[in-house]
């Protein structure tokens, strides 16, 4: 009977710490990202103001009301075309944070920043966020090509679809 109760306590303790491992994976800081896309000298932050246009292009992308007056963002100053961006989207429960480079209009670098939910941590690796690389927006709101999409990740895979969009939408309103 001690045994069972042993194995039960052991059974439940780890499922327990499984879940707790996959609250929150920090795979690099959101400051930190910044950093490096601007060799450690990142230029001071801008503010897009969400007005009731934008936000309802943003609540196209996401299928959902965007929560939020501005978006911050990062832009070179040596006139490279290049913005940084920081971005958040709910996979299936939680949020995900995306860290996007954008540079003449098309994406440079995904990254995954943050990562909360239970399930498709697969968004993670690079397998999957080099596809993005020099994707551009077509006049349609559509990114240039498709993506391949990762069995069991299917709403971790939308949701950084939806960021880059949004990303390369906010890209082409700050840009000269």
């Amino acid at each position: 009977m001690s045994r069972l109760l042993l194995l039960l306590i052991c059974v439940f303790s780890t499922n327990i710490l499984i879940v707790n491992v996959h609250a929150e994976n920090i795979y690099l800081e959101p400051q930190s990202f910044v950093k490096q896309q601007f060799s450690n000298n990142p230029p001071q932050a801008k503010v897009v103001w969400l007005n009731k246009t934008l936000k309802t292009k943003l609540a196209t992308i996401l299928q959902h009301e965007y929560i939020g007056l501005r978006i911050r963002y990062w832009q070179d100053n040596q006139g490279a075309n290049k913005t940084v961006w920081v971005l958040n989207e709910i996979g299936k429960d939680k949020n995900i944070t995306l860290g996007i480079t954008v540079v003449n209009q098309k994406i440079k670098i995904v990254k995954v920043l943050v990562f909360r939910e239970s399930r498709g941590w697969e968004v993670k690796h690079d397998f999957f966020t080099q596809q993005f690389k020099g994707i551009f927006l077509k006049d349609d709101k559509s990114l240039s090509r498709s993506i391949d999409g990762i069995t069991g990740a299917t709403l971790s895979v939308r949701a950084v679809k939806k960021m880059t969009t949004i990303a390369l939408l906010l890209d082409r309103l700050v840009q000269p």
